[in-house]
């Protein structure tokens, strides 16, 4: 099978994992779940993350052929759009991102929004495949965390952001909007399916003990050592597992701010009559709220 070269880049504001995943023979590459630099303190952006990248493909002569996300993102910016504008390659996600779209346009009171997926220039069906340089890549249906979420398999290497994580750290939350653990179960079931010197590529890492970042792990690993997989082998009891630890956790902090960029592809918002681009998010629109 082929393998291709893989470059991540760990941003520790959002704990997220970004890569570049290349074919070496044609050099043509695919970015993966790209971070938008945003502070929720000042209201800034920034493009540090995604320029990053963007100064590995020119270090190492490469040539972006897709720009995708995995899902929209509950707790970064999606710099999508932006890298789309500086390089002129597609972009792409899950088809059932119109789902997801419909759903927070209602939550955003949002009327104005596309929610038919024409903000990407692809939408991955399950099963569907295409290519990065030579190497053939599939797309699997792994829903659970956000109803649009999918795994991107490219050659030996799954990258299934939030589904497993390493395996000191476990699985993702499903209680967000359109979230089912059930659905995740069966979203790992098909991943741990996988041949088992697959390589998995987390798209989070939230340093458990406070060791360095860590994203890569294979079939294998994840079923002998992920400590939800291992402790809870049976779907019932996985499940009230997750149900309950979902119950405990509050909303991430960018949830409102993000999913209004992302289920739009990634784009701000149209600057208004005084050149300011405004947020706008509801109160009291999701439950979670952390007092303490």
């Amino acid at each position: 099978m082929a393998r291709p070269d893989v470059a991540a880049f760990f941003d520790p504001r959002t704990w997220s994992v970004q890569y570049v995943v290349s074919d070496p023979r044609t050099r043509k590459c695919a970015i993966i779940d790209p971070v938008l630099d945003f502070d929720e303190k000042s209201g800034a952006t920034a493009t540090v993350n995604a320029d990053k990248l963007l100064d590995h493909v020119r270090e190492h002569d490469l040539e972006i052929q897709w720009i995708l996300d995995t899902h929209p993102h509950a707790d970064h910016f999606s710099a999508a759009s932006y890298l789309k504008a500086k390089t002129g390659a597609p972009t792409a996600i899950g088809a059932r991102i119109v789902d997801v779209q419909k759903l927070w346009a209602s939550i955003y009171n949002w009327p104005e929004l596309r929610t038919d997926g024409s903000q990407w220039d692809r939408l991955f069906d399950k099963g569907d495949t295409f290519e990065i340089g030579d190497i053939r890549t599939g797309v699997m249906f792994s829903p659970g965390h956000t109803l649009a979420s999918v795994t991107y398999v490219v050659g030996d290497s799954a990258f299934v952001h939030d589904t497993v994580f390493m395996p000191d750290s476990g699985t993702a939350r499903t209680d967000f909007p359109g979230g089912s653990a059930n659905a995740l179960w069966s979203t790992i079931q098909d991943i741990m399916a996988l041949p088992a010197d697959t390589r998995i590529f987390v798209g989070h890492d939230y340093q458990p003990g406070g060791r360095a970042p860590l994203w890569e792990s294979t079939v294998a690993a994840q079923k002998s050592q992920n400590i939800h997989l291992t402790r809870y082998e049976r779907q019932e009891d996985f499940v009230a597992f997750r149900n309950e630890r979902d119950s405990t956790l509050p909303m991430p902090k960018l949830i409102l701010h993000a999913l209004q960029i992302n289920i739009n592809g990634g784009r701000l918002p149209e600057p208004e009559a005084n050149g300011q681009r405004y947020l706008k998010f509801p109160l009291n629109a999701l439950d979670g709220a952390a007092w303490g």
